[in-house]
């Protein structure tokens, strides 16, 4: 549905993205992470258009965004960080507003009063948009995203501000509308990343340097994986039976019976592990994954990345 081939975007000598590449299939959520700086919100904004390139292409559903600028602005709808909003319109006046900017041809009441439900704004249309709280002006600009029924969205820091009660509502709002949408959701917040998305494209310094679905990305930040065993036996049979294991890079001990072990992310060693231990008469009381936790492993690649390129954004 999205496809971001060599996207580069240069302000003077700083590269504020570097030759990025990836593709989201229809009906993914996908989460945009990086900390401040990192490029996001300018990859964001080229690939809506509000930005050019200084090279590189963005397709969306078949339609290159500068080669046809209106046609593909068409299919995607937009939530900046600061929600573009008339604070002096009624609700219900800023929809009909942008209904009419965005050359909407579906019924405009019935799609309006469709749109409104869906954000479940429906009470508060009547209202001036600047007495809303900041939550549910929120909602106003996801519903101006959302005219038109735009198979794309992108949302650029949709909770930022917004108070614990106000960010579950838009989590289960940004989850709702992935099922009837590919949806670009970025953030620098990793666990409101990991809590909507089905995959996560990680940024620094205006590169890529992770890509992998929400459930693998801990592994693949790492770049290794990890078990934590208790064991059965000598530790010098546990030991020689573990270094055996294709794959297996280390094995420490970590008291008594316990052991960590360190292996290639690219190979999924447990069988290996049992079989081993299983043969050295060892018997096998705990097998679990370890190692860094998601936020570490975060930290510890953007902090690599930033030394690597000197720390400018």
């Amino acid at each position: 549905m999205v496809e971001v081939k060599n996207l580069t975007k240069v302000y003077g000598d700083i590269k504020a993205v570097n030759d990025i590449s990836f593709t989201v299939n229809s009906g993914e959520v996908l989460g945009f992470l990086g900390p401040n700086g990192a490029g996001k919100s300018t990859t964001m904004n080229i690939i809506t258009g509000y930005l050019s390139s200084s090279s590189g292409t963005v397709t969306v559903d078949g339609s290159e965004i500068l080669e046809n600028p209106k046609e593909t602005k068409a299919k995607i709808g937009y939530l900046p960080e600061i929600p573009p909003l008339y604070p002096d319109m009624t609700v219900k006046a800023y929809l009909e507003f942008m209904y009419d900017i965005k050359k909407v041809k579906l019924p405009k009441s019935e799609h309006i009063d469709e749109v409104m439900a869906v954000v479940k704004i429906s009470d508060v249309k009547d209202r001036l948009i600047k007495n809303l709280s900041k939550g549910y002006k929120q909602r106003v600009g996801f519903a101006q995203a959302l005219l038109g029924n735009p198979p794309v969205l992108i949302l650029d820091e949709p909770t930022v501000g917004l108070d614990p009660k106000q960010i579950i509502e838009i989590r289960t709002l940004i989850k709702g509308l992935g099922k009837k949408h590919t949806v670009i959701f970025s953030s620098h917040v990793l666990s409101e990343v990991s809590a909507i998305c089905d995959r996560i494209i990680v940024i620094s310094n205006g590169s890529i340097v992770a890509d992998a679905k929400t459930d693998e990305l801990s592994t693949v930040l790492s770049g290794q994986g990890q078990l934590l065993l208790e064991v059965e036996g000598s530790a010098s049979a546990v030991s020689t039976a573990l270094n055996d294991v294709y794959g297996v890079k280390k094995v420490s001990s970590i008291g008594t019976n316990r052991y960590a072990v360190d292996f290639d992310n690219t190979v999924d060693v447990r069988k290996g592990v049992f079989s081993a231990l299983v043969k050295a008469g060892c018997v096998i009381l705990e097998m679990k994954s370890g190692g860094l936790t998601l936020e570490e492993s975060f930290l510890q690649l953007t902090s690599q990345n930033q030394r690597t390129k000197g720390g400018s954004n």
